[in-house]
């Protein structure tokens, strides 16, 4: 007992137990992994945080730090708590690089509260008990420490031995004070250095993790895996140091000393690309970031054209993000409309949305730029300025088409005015300038049958043209009233389904009608059999529980990320109807398009495939390194593989590959677009264009 009268050592080892059982409560509720290293590590953390926390607190007297250490362990178990709900609601965990979520999150909090699980309450339990301590027995314990001070001698009258206590006490209080400080500090520091073995001791590493420990350390740009390897907590600290120290180096890979061009088997489907420029800017270029990203993009694979190639050239193209889309929209019984395209059209059965810090905005990036978002940030918006010429709407300018987009409500959430012009495209209109009526609090969003009737307008005197549309109507929230969430309401009385769930099929029902007035409009203009439409979703309905969304659906929605499987399809009235089991995500989507309209562009710039070409790795990557495949699901948050089949597997080595080709996909995409590499590739080459010389030109001028 003696050893708790250093009140150092004592509000360490409180602090110490309090957030080791915050981190093993919080592992337990969010299914993280606790039986491995990780445990060790956290627990390496943890004694780190709290002995520094108790020789700071050690100045502000024994009342003081017992706050102090009260107020941190409050924090730390809200922010857990905070973060539990998040990664429950988004299917992420925030970070303060995506901070613009934590205030959405604000706004839907009818939504957000009613997806949360009790038990994540569970997580304060031990900084109430924590409180308990100090109030029921630090008085106690002070007692037992002035008692073993007392000197009982009979020299002294009670004042002169009172007196005298008071200074040995004080004497002793002081001592212990420095002793602890003392050996907290050393303690810490010996621990720091166990901590940065833990990051690179090959007994504690995944050999299959997507990023090491020490990268994800450096630079924790996959949340989900951070949190599973550091804990709540130090996860925090990781986070702050990123934000306040941000980093755009990757560490060397073997794109650092050059690169292997692949060899191409010429054949008629050969596609030929000229790579005289890129190389002399590859060859000339000392910037490390820039050097390894010409490297890594000019090893990559030139996909040959196939079979689709150029089945939609000279179409018109309208691509549409659908809002908050998952499959409950192709149910024949409600949504005829969006039945109709995927049964004859072509559709894409094991297609998936991943989310992300900022599935919205990101997911219409990578949609755009077939790139993997920074996942930890807001990255349409934080590097908003960046250009693409090799985004969407520029391989269509390129060929001669009108190019514009759409979306029905402001720029309140994501900067799209400039966000799409720097990907090319010609013109953006938001709903102010396309006169719908709109209202800033977030249950009521407009329509997109108005959308619809909006763009039609303008592209119907339009010759060639592409279009980009993002709808908003069937956004959350699901908890209260609002037009659109009670317009169909009917249609779904006899289901017995969930208020939310009704609200929700109530708003999808107004983008059905919307899908049916493209169709009826296109048809009028006489445009519909010389049009291509790709549908494909952002995100699964945030604020509906999945216990919800399983008494629609026959499989279960919290497995392997079900929940994120979205509807993809591609529908023109002249191709013959297919379904396609291949696996993919909206990565793929402009190489695909790109490929379908026989467009100039270079398939090595994207991350994602074109989806019909024979080389197809037919596998979907999630947005923290997690995949699936026909053979296996890989959980990158666990570091576990599962496989369908028993009989089905892969090595070590295959595995190990994978994840490196998954792991350098991500971090160079990462990585280009914190550099803007696209933009510099383009004004990089100009440098090296040799103006041709007419010769006729040339003897005028000698003749004068």
């Amino acid at each position: 007992m003696k050893i708790f009268f250093n009140n150092v050592f004592k509000n360490y080892f409180l602090l110490m137990i309090t957030l080791l059982a915050e981190e093993i409560i919080f592992r337990v509720v969010t299914n993280l992994p606790i039986l491995d290293w990780t445990l060790l590590r956290m627990f390496i953390g943890i004694n780190i945080i709290s002995l520094l926390c108790a020789a700071i607190f050690s100045f502000f007297g024994r009342i003081g730090s017992n706050i102090l250490n009260i107020i941190v362990a409050l924090f730390l178990s809200i922010y857990s708590v905070a973060q539990a709900g998040f990664k429950n609601f988004v299917g992420v965990f925030m970070s303060f690089g995506a901070s613009t979520q934590v205030g959405a999150v604000k706004e839907y909090i009818g939504d957000y509260l009613n997806s949360f699980h009790w038990n994540y309450w569970l997580i304060l339990v031990p900084v109430v008990v924590l409180t308990l301590i100090y109030v029921l027995f630090d008085h106690r314990l002070k007692v037992l420490e002035r008692n073993d001070t007392i000197d009982f001698s009979d020299k002294f009258d009670s004042d002169e031995r009172k007196e005298l206590n008071d200074k040995i006490l004080a004497k002793k209080r002081k001592k212990r004070a420095i002793n602890g400080k003392i050996n907290a500090i050393v303690i810490a520091l010996v621990l720091s250095g166990l901590y940065y073995f833990s990051l690179t001791a090959s007994f504690m590493q995944n050999p299959l993790q997507i990023e090491t420990t020490k990268q994800l350390f450096a630079h924790p740009d996959i949340p989900d895996v951070a949190m599973s390897q550091f804990g709540s907590s130090m996860y925090l600290f990781v986070d702050v140091k990123s934000l306040l120290l941000p980093s755009q180096n990757v560490e060397k890979t073997a794109f650092d000393d050059g690169y292997v061009k692949p060899e191409q088997v010429i054949s008629d489907y050969t596609r030929r690309i000229d790579d005289t420029l890129w190389e002399q800017v590859a060859k000339n270029e000392k910037r490390s970031n820039y050097k390894k990203l010409n490297n890594y993009f000019l090893s990559q694979e030139i996909t040959d054209k196939n079979d689709y190639t150029g089945i939609f050239k000279d179409k018109n193209l309208i691509v549409i993000m659908m809002e908050s889309t998952n499959t409950i929209v192709l149910d024949e019984r409600f949504f005829p409309n969006m039945h109709k395209l995927y049964t004859e059209g072509w559709a894409w059965i094991n297609n998936y949305s991943p989310r992300n810090s900022c599935s919205t905005g990101n997911n219409e990036m990578s949609g755009m730029v077939s790139l993997y978002t920074i996942n930890n940030s807001c990255t349409a918006n934080n590097y908003r300025n960046n250009v693409y010429p090799e985004a969407i709407f520029n391989l269509f300018n390129n060929s001669g088409y009108t190019t514009t987009s759409y979306h029905n409500y402001t720029e309140q959430y994501y900067y799209r005015a400039t966000i799409h012009k720097n990907m090319g495209s010609g013109h953006f209109y938001g709903v102010q300038e396309l006169g719908i009526p709109y209202s800033n609090a977030y249950k009521e969003w407009p329509s997109d049958v108005e959308l619809v009737e909006k763009m039609l307008e303008k592209t119907e005197d339009q010759d060639k043209f592409m279009v980009w549309m993002t709808s908003v109507t069937a956004h959350q929230p699901y908890t209260m009233s609002s037009e659109y969430g009670d317009k169909y309401l009917d249609l779904f009385k006899d289901t017995g389904y969930d208020i939310t769930l009704k609200r929700y099929l109530s708003k999808l029902k107004e983008f059905d009608n919307a899908i049916g007035a493209l169709l009826e409009g296109l048809e009028d203009q006489g445009k519909l059999d010389d049009t291509v439409i790709v549908l494909y979703g952002d995100h699964y309905p945030y604020g509906i529980k999945n216990s919800v969304l399983n008494t629609y659906f026959d499989y279960d929605v919290n497995k392997q990320y079900e929940v994120d499987r979205i509807p993809f399809i591609i529908y023109n009235p002249e191709i013959q109807a297919q379904q396609f089991d291949e696996y993919t995500s909206y990565i793929n989507i402009t190489p695909t398009v790109a490929n379908l309209f026989d467009l100039d562009y270079d398939p090595r710039l994207y991350a994602g495939y074109d989806l019909l070409s024979s080389t197809y790795p037919d596998r979907v990557i999630f947005a923290n390194g997690s995949w699936k495949d026909k053979k296996a699901f890989y959980n990158a948050e666990t570091g576990k593989i599962s496989y369908v089949r028993k009989d089905d597997t892969y090595t070590v080595e295959e595995l190990k590959e994978i994840n490196k080709t998954i792991r350098d996909k991500i971090s160079m995409s990462n990585l280009a677009i914190k550099v803007n590499y696209f933009n510099y590739l383009e004004k990089e080459k100009e440098k090296y264009v040799v103006e041709e010389v007419d010769p006729n030109k040339d003897s005028e001028e000698n003749k004068e």
